[in-house]
């Protein structure tokens, strides 16, 4: 009888796949094949209150979303109350104790901590429960890992997971030395680890390497299309607030959309005529959520930044989550941090089919559900109504031998009204106050 193992890289250790492993064994007779099936990971979650902490429940029940994103079943919640948090096992002895005896008891596979944890904490716990303990960094991570698909989008996730590791590697001395085939937890166990962090040093950067490349031609492209006449319209938002629904529906397109956290991470760009030929582009990019790991939104700068010049914003907010105002302050924050709350910003309550006692906290605003066959056309009314307040009025006289240039116009500007008197043309509508050069040649 003889095997083939699989040999595990040192960023297997932190993020394994959420749905079990499958192991294949080989016998000498027959070479038959035992494959086990995908188990999928029963979870209990662990949160500490403090007295300073906001939104605690809100973040539990977030938590709760987030390792069922990832596959996990949640089997049970633990919470407690304490002044700060114990630097060596994160909850108390009692409360260890506790949980310990529900991972025994209940064939738990993962433990999931709602705060970051540090290295000496995430190593105490596991030691404790003897099964795999992550926090609420590491699940977001894995979710990213999960949904990226563009060739950027998954070198700026693997950053993110490099970058998070690299310090949580002196817990795993042990075990390395181990691997290693060393005695006791120094010599070959010590190099092994210094192999295994040079490499991960020397992956950060390479990827950050490959990232500059992108980021350039991102920013080319980016410079062309802010020098540009067309308007630009950014989609922002909450996690689960129904950007790409939105999207989907003032473009009639088929972008991937589903109820679950980060359903898309890539930055998308559509164009669409909202008039007649006035033509905008429309911008996807990441949802936002509280507690975003720093790790990722330096990832994800170049990415967010595509809705930083834009004229302006959809703010989608899911009308029927009972956090709705919280998850705006949270959008907000982020803005501010990004220097983009000067742009232009129109709320767009979402699944209001479905919002019980809502109230609106963001003005001006568009109330609808996107599920509505009515959705698309109120969306582009109101949109078109948002921009003529953006715009500047204009009126101009064109002669027929002038009424040729007419359809370029019409594809930068809101054209409303069209009077014949006297041989001429009288068109009056409003133009972004960056184009009003292009009306010159119609002045007399």
């Amino acid at each position: 009888m003889f095997f083939f193992e699989k040999k595990l890289k040192a960023c297997d250790l932190f993020f394994a796949p959420a749905c079990g492993i499958i192991e294949v064994d080989y016998f000498e007779k027959g070479f038959a094949m035992i494959e086990t099936a995908k188990q999928q990971e029963r979870a209990i979650l662990v949160g500490v209150e403090l007295q300073e902490t906001e939104h605690f429940d809100m973040s539990m029940e977030e938590l709760a979303s987030l390792a069922k994103t990832a596959g996990a079943e949640v089997v049970a919640s633990y919470t407690q109350k304490r002044e700060r948090y114990d630097s060596k096992s994160f909850v108390g002895s009692g409360k260890l104790e506790e949980i310990k005896a529900m991972v025994d008891a209940d064939e738990i596979t993962t433990v999931i901590v709602n705060n970051r944890l540090t290295p000496r904490q995430n190593t105490n716990l596991e030691a404790a429960f003897g099964v795999k303990v992550i926090d609420r960094m590491q699940l977001i991570l894995d979710i990213f890992a999960m949904r990226a698909r563009s060739h950027e989008g998954k070198l700026q996730v693997h950053l993110a997971q490099l970058k998070y590791m690299l310090p949580r590697l002196a817990g795993q001395g042990i075990m390395l030395s181990r691997q290693a085939g060393g005695i006791g937890s120094r010599g070959p166990g010590e190099s092994q680890l210094e192999l295994n962090r040079r490499s991960i040093r020397n992956q950060i950067a390479d990827i950050e390497r490959q990232l500059k490349i992108v980021e350039k031609n991102r920013e080319t492209i980016r410079e062309k299309r802010v020098d540009s006449s067309t308007f630009k319209i950014g989609l922002i938002g909450y996690t689960n607030a129904g950007k790409s629904t939105i999207m989907n529906v003032l473009t009639n397109d088929k972008q991937y959309e589903a109820d679950e956290l980060f359903a898309t991470l890539d930055a998308t760009t559509k164009q669409i005529y909202l008039q007649n030929q006035f033509q905008v582009t429309l911008t996807d990019t990441v949802g936002f959520i509280q507690n975003l790991p720093t790790e990722l939104v330096a990832a994800f700068k170049s990415t967010l930044e595509e809705s930083r010049h834009v004229d302006l914003l959809l703010h989608v907010i899911d009308a029927s989550d009972p956090n709705h105002a919280e998850h705006e302050k949270v959008v907000l924050n982020l803005l501010k941090n990004l220097d983009m709350l000067d742009i232009p910003r129109l709320a767009v309550y979402n699944k209001m089919d479905v919002a019980e006692h809502f109230a609106a906290t963001a003005f001006p605003n568009v109330r609808i559900s996107a599920r509505d066959k009515d959705a698309r056309s109120l969306l582009r009314r109101l949109i078109i109504n948002e921009i003529r307040e953006i715009f500047e009025p204009f009126s101009i006289r064109v002669h027929p031998n002038q009424a040729y240039k007419l359809y370029d116009l019409n594809k930068i500007a809101l054209l409303d009204r069209y009077d014949f008197a006297e041989g001429y043309e009288t068109i009056t509508g409003y133009i972004n106050p960056k184009n009003e050069w292009r009306l010159e040649e119609f002045y007399d």
